[in-house]
């Protein structure tokens, strides 16, 4: 069966929200898709064809992104990882394919937040990462997430940013009797993990649902921090789960959390996940990093506390909102007003 587009990624997981809005997307505008990816088919976004295989070792997702783009049957090949771009661009040039890099992250900065990218890995993931940047310059289209993510230059770069699709969102509810916070994305020390826990032992009326992969490093330590104290009790680790699906954890929620460490990487961020507190209308406490520090004024929809330090400022907001007469509910009609102004 001939289609469209052809999704193709080795690295991500179906259920990622980045390729669920793109294929979304896509079919909106009549397109036929066929994905291409990890993890459960269940989790992938509606599509005509849906292949997923198991995350597998650093040797086997090179070989799966070949494997990909060989079978692969859309008139255009999108690749939304370094591994497939180039498997996409050698088998697409010689069938005579289009092929698409969407380009989300600035992934030789991000090597730098990864503990694995060390000795030879790090040295194989940076020329893959820099061949990868190369090879991006050689597509029909490059497709990137935001202005800083290279390539800079091409004559046909596309900036489709991360701003949410309401139809993956749930509707602003009123926020539960028990104080609750929301984190959703990938579960690592640099995007705030640490931090949220000990935010929580300084906040002990207050839950917090924790929705995405925790990184493979850190699932030990995670362990050790949640038999400290009560926090097992207070803390929901809900795993990956599709946009859709992670996203039904904002109703009732009272507020997200957005606490990237300071970071090469993330320095220039704008995540995502903000986004999506705002379109769910919740109020949002933000490390002070400068673009997602400036979004979160800009709204009024929430806090900014200091990238040093932060889970003491953080466990200091949580307590303050759980008082009667606090600014939480301004916050979180704010968080509305700018789901109405920019998504509807």
């Amino acid at each position: 069966m001939a289609v469209d587009v052809s999704f193709v990624t080795s690295g991500h997981d179906v259920a990622d929200a980045r390729l669920h809005r793109l294929v979304a997307a896509a079919r909106r505008h009549g397109l036929t898709v066929e994905v291409l990816g990890l993890g459960d088919p269940a989790d992938a976004p509606e599509a005509e064809v849906v292949h997923a295989a198991p995350r597998g070792s650093f040797a086997r997702r090179a070989a799966l992104a070949w494997s990909y783009a060989v079978r692969a049957r859309g008139r255009v090949l999108l690749a939304l990882d370094p591994d497939s771009l180039l498997a996409c661009l050698a088998v697409g040039r010689a069938r005579g394919r289009k092929v698409v890099a969407d380009v989300h992250e600035d992934y030789p900065a991000l090597l730098r937040d990864r503990p694995w990218a060390r000795g030879w890995r790090g040295r194989v993931a940076r020329g893959l990462a820099e061949s990868a940047t190369s090879a991006a310059r050689r597509a029909d289209l490059v497709v990137v997430a935001d202005e800083h993510v290279p390539p800079k230059v091409h004559p046909r770069r596309l900036v489709v940013t991360n701003l949410p699709d309401l139809q993956m969102l749930p509707e602003p509810a009123a926020p539960d009797a028990t104080p609750r916070a929301l984190y959703v994305g990938d579960v690592r020390g640099s995007r705030g993990l640490w931090t949220m826990l000990d935010a929580l032992r300084g906040a002990p009326g207050w839950h917090l649902d924790i929705v995405g992969p925790v990184a493979a490093s850190d699932e030990a330590e995670v362990e050790r921090r949640l038999d400290e104290g009560d926090l097992r009790s207070r803390v929901t680790l809900w795993g990956r789960r599709p946009p859709q699906e992670a996203w039904r954890r904002a109703c009732g929620a009272w507020c997200g959390l957005v606490l990237l460490d300071r970071t090469p990487a993330f320095v220039d961020a704008l995540p995502s996940k903000l986004h999506e507190y705002l379109g769910s209308g919740l109020a949002v406490i933000a490390t002070d990093l400068p673009r997602q520090a400036a979004l979160v004024r800009a709204s009024g929809a929430g806090v900014v506390v200091p990238s040093e330090g932060a889970a003491d400022a953080v466990a200091d907001q949580l307590r303050a909102w759980q008082v009667e007469g606090s600014d939480l509910p301004a916050r979180r009609a704010a968080a509305r007003a700018w789901r109405e102004g920019v998504l509807s």
